[in-house]
């Protein structure tokens, strides 16, 4: 299993920045797909505490449901990239 776990909506734009991040780093990952109803959106509003996408958890850094995608991106490039 993978250390961090990507909440997306399929054909959501900001989704899309964070997973191009993600394989651009190359980092292995865990996708779960969340209904498009935001009612519906139970898991990742228990994660995260609101039922917006994106969402990352990392198990590495005891990150927990981490939104947004320009912080998101910002987070994985300074933690997985060459900001490291």
């Amino acid at each position: 299993m993978a250390d961090i776990t990507y909440y997306e909506l399929p054909g959501c734009p900001f989704c899309a920045k964070v997973r191009t991040k993600l394989d651009e780093l190359d980092l292995a990952y865990e996708t779960v797909e969340v209904p498009a109803a935001h009612h519906e959106r139970t898991e990742v509003e228990a994660v995260s505490g609101q039922t917006g996408v994106p969402v990352i958890t990392d198990e590495n850094t005891d990150v927990e449901g981490m939104a947004e995608s320009s912080e998101i991106v910002a987070y994985l490039e300074e933690t997985y990239g060459n900001g490291r």
